[in-house]
């Protein structure tokens, strides 16, 4: 009788090691059903280095919406911010997470994306689906954008375009096709300058190129990605009877060759 009564502590600390544990998992349930909406918001600005905000996030981190402000870093100044506010919606998968982002003004048919794991990374494979956004957007990203202050609309298609990270480097696979319409600048009383597409091709060694569909600032040029850097050169010039106008833009955006502006990055 003696023994039998000596086992019940035991048995009744067990039990309370087990509700205590129960009790904890149940927290952690809870909170990663129900994180608030700027947690994420925190998470993204800090990857980001400050340059992509989600600002008055409402919701959980799986379901919720903000705004969007775009901005050159931590301290950056001019944030230039999407009219409209993002929705996303995210799901666990075994290997990842699958999403879907909606922005009324730029993603009319929202845009669908998986992240998961890939070997020592990470892969981030986007769903092909058409999207505009206005080129006032790049203003927020700093140098040289701030100082062009483009005007104009970027039509965005992607095929089986992903992003791949591992050990400090970025590869893309797919391809990404912009066009730049309409596109204009501060610094010129043109308006519009012309309409450009910029296609990137992935692959092992990704490539850039960059063409004037029309317009009298004619630009051109190519690029290759590294993995951590893009270089690239290419030249501006203005069209018979513009060169007036974009003389200004011509001396900032490169270095001037006689007509000719040589431009290069990496």
């Amino acid at each position: 009788m003696a023994r039998r009564d000596a086992l019940l502590p035991v048995s009744h600390a067990a039990g309370w090691r087990w509700a205590l544990l129960g009790g904890l998992l149940g927290v952690l349930a809870a909170l990663a059903v129900w994180a608030p909406a700027r947690w994420l918001a925190g998470a993204l600005e800090g990857w980001s280095g400050g340059h992509l905000r989600l600002v008055q996030a409402r919701g959980t981190v799986w379901n919720g919406s903000a705004g969007v402000v775009l901005a050159s870093g931590a301290g950056g100044a001019d944030p230039v911010s999407l009219p409209g506010r993002l929705a996303w919606r995210l799901r666990p998968a075994l290997d990842g997470v699958r999403g879907r982002l909606d922005l009324p003004c730029c993603t009319p048919q929202g845009v669908g994306f998986r992240a998961q794991v890939a070997g020592a990374g990470w892969r981030l494979a986007w769903q092909d689906a058409p999207s505009r956004w206005p080129a006032a957007m790049l203003s927020g990203l700093g140098a040289p954008w701030n100082t062009l202050r483009p005007e104009g609309t970027l039509d965005l298609r992607t095929r089986g375009f992903s992003l791949r990270w591992r050990d400090g480097r970025l590869d893309f696979d797919g391809t990404a096709t912009v066009d730049a319409v309409d596109i204009s600048s501060s610094l010129s009383t043109l308006r519009p300058m012309g309409s450009y597409r910029v296609a990137l091709e992935g692959g092992p060694a990704a490539s850039l190129l960059l063409t004037t569909t029309e317009g009298s600032l004619q630009l051109a040029g190519s690029g290759r990605w590294t993995g951590r850097a893009m270089r690239f050169s290419g030249e501006a010039a203005a069209a018979p009877g513009s060169e007036d106008a974009l003389s200004n833009l011509l001396n900032i955006i490169g270095r001037r060759e006689g007509a000719r502006s040589i431009i290069s990055l990496g």
